[in-house]
């Protein structure tokens, strides 16, 4: 090859290397940027008309679909044939308002723009229309349905999870809403829609089960017994907490009462059976101090937000400021050297500033039904293929370690004991075993209303426990001093009875 023709070679090769460059840096590394330029309606427009895959729960119940559409700019209508039952995790795509949920989260496995998917057929990788498969959710239609029924229309929301591998069988929150208005290819529809429902009573736009934080009451001693039992300043047997009625926290006045004015004490376990005020803020405030309330409440999630699936969650909260003093023993306390006291008191018992979400309750209590570790949760199972091939298992492992497995073991002792001989007893499903504690978080309103709450777990005697549980029903005008145990804990039972009716 001659000089002149070898130069034109290496010049020709070159453009071509720069040239299989940029493609690329487009294609690949740009390829998000670009296709979330507001400017590029283009995109908007394929993206949006383009198949997307069905959507099924774990038993097999479609809950999302595209349809042809009969007229209109786009081709397909993306429908939702259980409209309000999934709206909060499958959520919905709209032209538009934007997209939610499921929708929202795993698009690019909805229309089959993943890697794996693509190389899984590699004949669709020239097709603008693939025949694409389905995403396969955790959720439990069956379970789902009862939860549904059994909230009614009580504003609040539940969850049911597998506590070993955080996949939620269960989420629902009212009010909800109906996502079919919301996807309307009818922009005009959609609009209407999206308005109508943001000015709806109760706000069902917003997943209450992960989107919104509320005193958690009584459920949260769970986590004060866990500080407890980590520290070594107590065991299920011991110490012996004298009985009282009353607790004044040093530097304050103002004392902390039991439930009803009783009078109570005695070991963790009847503390936690009872669910006794006192003693947990005596422990809290004069024995512990906040740097191992604290510690234990983030190791249980608080203050993190949780690494969910669905978009938009928030965090729970535990107060983190008490002072100077990180942690005072009780004659430094009575010499007047540490001034938040009275807010540790009330934090032990769920009060005060302490918020979370029904999401970061049902994982709380799933670390304790599964050996302190705390899993990842998740609403999609798989993504398969239109043969029904698996391509990608959604399985995220363990999110945090919240507690040493001894004291999960122990915890779980305690709270079968306060299912059975205390007022989580409304949950109990004959034949399993089930460990719970309820809450009655007081509101301080005129006239006297109150959230309540229960977490719970359940199994098969001698198993590891298969389910966690958090509902809570809020306290709203028409709730005026519910319990826990009389209102939370019969709508666990109903989920509980269910899924182990069906596994």
């Amino acid at each position: 090859m001659n000089t002149p023709l070898r130069h034109v070679v290496f010049v020709l090769l070159g453009c071509f290397v720069i040239l299989f460059a940029q493609t690329n840096r487009v294609q690949i590394f740009d390829a998000e940027s670009l296709r979330d330029n507001p400017a590029n309606t283009r995109t908007i427009l394929q993206e949006f008309d383009r198949p997307r895959s069905n959507i099924i729960t774990s038993d097999q119940v479609l809950v999302a679909f595209s349809d042809r559409a009969e007229s209109g700019t786009f081709g397909l209508q993306r429908r939702y044939p259980e409209g309000e039952l999934y709206a909060h995790t499958v959520g919905y795509v709209s032209f538009t308002i934007g997209a939610e949920g499921v929708e929202r989260s795993y698009n690019d496995e909805i229309i089959g723009r993943t890697l794996s998917q693509q190389l899984s057929d590699l004949t669709d990788l020239l097709d603008p229309n693939p025949e694409l498969g389905s995403v396969v959710l955790t959720l439990d239609h069956g379970v789902q349905s009862v939860a549904q029924a059994a909230l009614g229309e009580r504003e609040g929301s539940v969850v049911a999870l597998d506590p070993r591998t955080g996949a939620v069988r269960a989420m629902w929150s009212y009010p909800s809403f109906d996502p079919n208005g919301l996807a309307d290819i009818d922009s005009n529809v959609a609009n209407s829609a999206f308005q109508e429902l943001k000015e709806a009573d109760g706000n069902p736009l917003r997943a209450r089960a992960f989107r919104d934080i509320a005193f958690p009451g009584s459920t949260f001693k769970v986590v004060t017994a866990a500080a407890a039992l980590e520290s070594g300043e107590a065991t299920l047997t011991a110490p012996e907490f004298p009985a009282n009625d009353s607790y004044t926290a040093p530097l304050t006045e103002r004392p902390i009462t039991n439930f009803g004015g009783r009078t109570c004490g005695g070991n963790l376990i009847d503390l936690l059976v009872v669910s006794c005020n006192t003693p947990f803020a005596f422990l809290a405030a004069e024995v512990l101090g906040p740097e191992f309330m604290v510690n234990q409440a983030e190791a249980a999630g608080f203050n993190n937000e949780i690494p969910f699936d669905i978009p938009g969650g928030v965090a729970s909260v535990v107060p983190t400021d008490y002072g100077d003093q990180i942690k005072a023993p009780s004659e430094e306390l009575r010499a007047g050297l540490y001034q938040e006291t009275p807010i540790l008191a009330q934090v032990a018992i769920g009060q005060n500033d302490v918020s979370a979400t029904p999401l970061q309750m049902a994982l709380m209590i799933a670390g304790v039904a599964n050996g302190g570790t705390i899993p990842t949760p998740h609403v999609v199972d798989q993504i398969t293929g239109p043969n029904g091939q698996t391509v990608q298992d959604i399985n995220p492992g363990p999110w945090r370690q919240s507690m040493q497995e001894q004291t999960a073991t122990d915890l779980r002792q305690a709270l079968v004991e306060a299912a059975v001989n205390g007022s989580g007893n409304t949950a109990i499903v004959p034949g399993l075993e089930v460990g719970a504690k309820t809450g009655t978080a007081q509101l301080g309103t005129d006239p006297p209303r109150s959230h309540a709450w229960i977490v719970a777990f359940a199994g098969r005697p001698g198993e590891e426990p298969e389910l966690a549980v958090a509902v809570l029903v809020e306290g709203n005008e028409g709730n005026s001093e519910q319990t826990g145990g009389r209102v939370a804990g019969p709508i666990a039972k109903a989920v509980i009875e269910k899924y182990f009716s069906t596994s």
